[in-house]
Parts: C-alpha cells; structure tokens; sequence
C-alpha cells in the first residue's frame, strides 16, 4: 500500500477536488467502507437497504456512511426516504479520475 495524499496523487484534477476525495476516502475512519460503498452505487445506483446488503454492511452503517457522502455532496439523491436511490453526483463524475487512482493505490 502506497502513501496517498492530495499531492501524491498524478490525476489532472482541481487541488481542492483531491484534497476532498483524500479525506473522504484516506484521511478519516470509514473511507475504506465509502470507496466500497461508491463502487457499488457506481455499478448501479441503489437504495440503502441494497447497498447494505451488496457491500455486506449493517444498515445503520451505510446510512452513515451516506449521510457523509452527501454532505461532502458526492451523491445525489432520487426519491424520499425509504425509497430514496442514491446516484454518483456531478462533482464526484467530475473527479472520478482521482477516486480510481486513490482505490487503485489502496488495493
């Protein structure tokens, strides 16, 4: 496992960009649980119960998870509540070049 920081990283993407994705995904607990988690919605997007299950997590757990993700505005959502399905946003689109440089570095 290689050291993984905004600086480390070589994809072309705005300073601030891999700064976030570096404490979503390396800097912070959880961020090993998000990467699998965005992995999954970007196979297909889902609700919380099915990305608890495809990711082999607690409910309570990605609902977190998903609360921290929206926040820092990396999903977005379609439908309320129960029913809500969660999509990759625009600004994670945008940096998708640097989530699959920091998962690749992880693995």
């Amino acid at each position: 496992m290689q050291l993984v920081t905004a600086r480390t990283l070589k994809a072309k993407s705005h300073p601030q960009t891999k700064a976030l994705f570096c404490f979503l995904f390396v800097g912070s607990r959880g961020g090993y649980s998000r990467i699998k988690i965005m992995s999954a919605i970007l196979e297909s997007p889902r609700n919380l119960n099915q990305l608890s299950q495809t990711v082999g997590m607690d409910y309570k757990a990605v609902q977190h998870h998903m609360k921290v993700l929206e926040k820092n505005s990396m999903v977005s959502t379609v439908g309320e509540k129960y029913g809500a399905i969660y999509f990759p946003s625009a600004l994670f689109e945008d940096g998708k070049e640097v989530f699959d440089e920091i998962k690749s570095k992880l693995n």
